[in-house]
């Protein structure tokens, strides 16, 4: 754990955040500055009024009409004036602290979208939530009292003025009050910001295991594991109300001493005070204004106060979003070189992968795939069908070797580009909790050919018509309410309707009917003009492409065609124990 950081660092995350948005900070902060000269400035009424008014009533002097209305007059004005500060500051104050946090969690958006694959895989979804959500929120809560603290040196300053010209021995015994809340700030940072690194760790926890229970609630239910899981995500929550509970323990103590300071103020200047009266040196309604400046002093600084809380959380926050926002992407290629039109060719050469910390998955892979071609992938269980496709859609990076696409090196090929160009339809296929129509057609701008086109390819139209609301049918998170083999050739007409020069199929037609996967498979190749590579296990399929390649161990064990191939005894009884399987 590193030292505890003061108010300091904290005033530097401050500063970063203004610069996000500094319009609606510097209204919030004009609004608090009026709030303050309206303050200071009832003081003052409140002083002559008592001087010029309260006191000579007492003596039997009555005052005259023109004096009360005159006063009466100052004290609805202060009253305006302070409301037209209060309203300003905190409206814009609101909008500040808003547009902050959206900003925090466009650009982590941005950054989770920009992660390479084999990046997103290592980081728990939950522990993504956590820092998008309750860290985004925690890091800018310093914000919201931020113009009603800075508003507290307004008053400072301006109640400095009033005080020196009032009398200095009583000014200088005010000003007392901030070192003493700046040491007390100083104890309450050096205890509490280790427990509030442990909160928001605890939260990024809870999120993970929640997230893993309800993602993963059929399992949980089949296996029986509810019990355990609900005592698993028991203790998480247990340990981060432990972590809570310590911080609200030292936030209460501080909270408690910011908001004693002003009073203890307001009776040590009374105190005083008196002996100050008794001497001459100040008149009773100069006093009645300097224990006013208290009162009104009281509640900017437990706003103060407040925001000196929330320092540390946020700077823990900030320091849980820097971490996510520093982790890797796939940059944009600086040499962008264009895709052509019609079918593409596909290319590796000796391209070496593995996952961090991992045996290597593919050892020098060379593959020369012509534009149109049909390419079948088969290999057993791990030898890396997968892991090719997900390199030769630009998923994934190889260490070593190079991907082309039509000669050119994937590299060197823009995001949007590559993504138009090439699709990839996995074998787990991935439904929005959304009607189908817009399942399929994510972006909503396909042409009505170009969709009738897609799900009659994929045959998503053999079952449109058993859907309560046909293609406006809300399918459920993750497609729920389909089949698997439904949800498949959701997924498939949904890469189809982009119309791509490149299909990848990883085993995308696994859980689909052999008959429906005949008239798909025949479907694309009669009408989708692409070049396609399927990962398959059914001689069916296997028997439909032009060449077949055989990936055994992370190496291309041998390609051709399938009849050819069927001298390989490896090959012959990977093949055909599928088949026996069934």
């Amino acid at each position: 754990m590193t030292e505890p950081r003061g108010v300091r660092a904290g005033l530097e995350l401050v500063r970063m955040m203004i610069r996000m948005h500094p319009g609606p900070f510097a209204i919030a902060v004009t609004g608090a500055a009026v709030y303050a000269a309206a303050g200071v400035g009832a003081t003052v009424v409140f002083g002559r009024v008592t001087d010029n008014v309260v006191l000579p009533s007492f003596d039997g002097e009555a005052p005259s009409s023109r004096t009360l209305a005159l006063a009466a007059l100052a004290i609805v004005a202060v009253a305006i004036v302070r409301m037209l500060g209060i309203v300003t500051r905190r409206y814009f104050a609101g909008m500040f602290s808003e547009r902050v946090s959206r900003t925090l969690r466009h650009r982590l958006r941005d950054r989770y979208l920009s992660l390479p694959a084999a990046s997103r895989r290592n980081l728990p979804v939950g522990e993504l939530i956590a820092r998008a959500d309750n860290d985004a929120d925690v890091m800018v809560h310093v914000l919201h009292p931020l113009p009603f603290s800075l508003g507290v040196v307004f008053l400072a300053i301006f109640s400095a003025i009033a005080l020196l010209m009032i009398d200095v021995p009583l000014a200088i015994l005010s000003f007392l009050v901030f070192p003493t809340m700046t040491v007390l700030n100083r104890m309450y940072t050096q205890r509490v910001e280790a427990p509030a690194a442990l909160v928001q760790r605890g939260v990024g926890v809870v999120s993970s295991i929640a997230h893993e229970s309800f993602d993963g609630a059929l399992v949980v239910k089949t296996l029986g594991r509810a019990e355990q899981e609900a005592d698993r995500f028991d203790v998480a929550v247990e340990d981060l109300k432990g972590h809570r509970k310590r911080v609200g323990y030292l936030r209460a103590a501080f909270d408690s001493a910011i908001g004693t300071l002003p009073y203890l103020g307001i009776v040590a200047v009374i105190a005083i005070g008196v002996f100050r009266v008794e001497a001459d040196a100040v008149t009773p309604g100069e006093l009645v204004q300097i224990a006013s400046l208290f009162t009104v002093l009281a509640v900017p600084m437990r706003v103060f106060g407040f925001f000196l809380q929330t320092l540390p959380p946020s700077l823990v926050a900030h320091d849980r979003i820097t971490d996510a926002l520093a982790l890797p992407v796939v940059d944009e290629p600086v040499d962008v070189r264009p895709v052509g039109s019609g079918p593409l060719a596909l290319a590796t050469t000796d391209v070496h992968f593995a996952w961090p910390e991992a045996e290597p998955v593919l050892r020098g892979i060379n593959l020369d795939i012509p534009a149109g071609e049909i390419v079948a992938v088969v290999g057993s269980t791990g030898s890396g069908k997968s892991t090719v496709c997900e390199l030769l859609a630009g998923l994934l990076t190889p260490d070593r070797g190079h991907v082309r696409l039509d000669d050119t090196p994937l590299r060197n090929i823009s995001v949007e580009d590559r993504t138009n160009a090439i699709a990839l339809v996995f074998q787990e296929s991935f439904l929005f909790a959304d009607t189908l129509r817009a399942n399929i057609d994510l972006p909503g701008t396909a042409t009505e050919a170009d969709f009738q086109s897609a799900i009659e390819i994929a045959q998503v139209s053999e079952f449109i018509d058993v859907l309560p609301k046909g293609l406006d049918t809300i399918v459920g998170e993750r497609g729920v309410t389909l089949s698997g083999g439904q949800r498949q050739r959701v997924a498939l007409a949904r890469a189809l309707v982009r119309k791509p020069q490149v299909i990848l199929l990883d085993d995308a037609t696994s859980a689909i009917d052999p008959q429906i996967e005949q008239r798909i498979l025949d479907g694309l190749r009669t009408t989708l003009s692409a070049t396609t590579i399927v990962v398959a296990q059914r001689l069916s399929t296997i028997r439909l492409a032009d060449r077949v390649i055989w990936i055994d161990g992370g190496r291309i064990a041998a390609a051709g065609a399938h009849d050819d191939l069927l001298a390989e005894d490896g090959y012959r009884t990977l093949v055909t124990a599928y088949e026996a399987a069934r």
